[in-house]
């Protein structure tokens, strides 16, 4: 699957395209929506499908210091896309240049011009360009006239609730990712590069597989039933991890640590992608290490039942 970047010229073949336009972080039930129609559309007309994002997000961008919320990498993005079916990823390198395009400029210099767009599809709260002034409506009318269709895709609801990654995030700040996996059709999952620690949990019997969650959300803080897949092998794992600082250890450190049932191999250097299916409990210090060690036996236990 192609990769393509916003502000190099596109292929040939990839011009007459028709463009899912957001940034589609979480890929949910209702970007899958959204992309999906796309792709249709794109298929009934002999034409490529692109399925287009934003990195950074724009609002980190604005606000750089908000805490992380990214629910996926581009790579995981590359991945859910190429599994929809799209021909290409196109990624918006959200910088000062990009912030500060028109609505207009958006639409003519680079979906029809740098692009050769044929047609975008969105969701109906989509806006773009300097100041948010772009929208469906702008799509329509000021795309329309340059020869650029637009088709919208309503808000997908699950009975509950409109399905958004806002939603998400905030269940995976609960403790609830069950939830999370409902609203985005797999669970959450932490991808990363498996590094050396401090070899506390060899120490005490649950050697643990340690990674940084750099700039992705952070869940409530506790102990997960979690599956993991190795990148390079694709062996799948099952197992129950701590996400958090590890208060019983000092200094301070977070992580995400976890411990893989009968699994005796070295992960170090491994990139592997860790997902969350249950939440056990909340980190605690204990009293002593035997009383660490008890309650982890427990959770282990109760991560096998839950899993199996």
């Amino acid at each position: 699957m192609r990769w393509l970047d916003h502000r190099e010229p596109i292929a040939p073949a990839l011009r007459g395209a028709v463009i899912a336009l957001g940034n589609f972080d979480g890929f949910h039930r209702g970007h899958q929506a959204v992309a999906g129609e796309a792709i249709r559309w794109a298929h009934e007309e002999g034409r490529p499908s692109i399925i287009a994002t934003f990195d950074p997000h724009p609002v980190r961008f604005f606000k750089p210091e908000v805490p992380p919320f990214r629910l996926t990498t581009l790579e995981q993005r590359q991945e859910l896309y190429l599994a929809a079916g799209a021909t290409a990823m196109l990624v918006f390198h959200f910088d000062a240049e990009l912030a500060g395009t028109s609505a207009e400029g958006f639409i003519g210099d680079l979906l029809i011009e740098r692009f050769g767009a044929h047609g975008v599809v969105t969701g109906g709260d989509f806006t773009f360009g300097k100041g948010a002034k772009g929208n469906v409506d702008l799509l329509r009318k000021h795309g329309g006239a340059l020869g650029l269709q637009s088709r919208v895709v309503e808000a997908v609801d699950d009975g509950a609730s409109v399905i958004s990654s806002s939603r998400i995030r905030e269940a995976l700040r609960d403790g609830d990712p069950q939830l999370a996996t409902q609203l985005l059709t797999r669970p959450f999952a932490v991808r990363g590069i498996v590094e050396h620690g401090d070899k506390r949990g060899r120490e005490i019997g649950y050697p643990t597989a340690n990674l940084a969650l750099g700039n992705y959300l952070r869940p409530r803080y506790g102990i997960y039933a979690v599956t993991a897949r190795v990148l390079a092998t694709g062996q799948s794992l099952k197992g129950a991890a701590n996400v958090g600082i590890r208060p019983q250890f000092e200094p301070p450190k977070e992580l995400l640590e976890p411990y893989f049932f009968d699994f005796s191999g070295d992960l170090y250097g491994q990139e592997i992608e860790v997902a969350f299916h249950h939440f056990l409990r909340g980190e605690a210090k204990f009293g002593s290490l035997d009383a660490l060690t008890a309650q982890m036996e427990r959770d282990c236990d109760e991560a096998r039942r839950l899993l199996d």
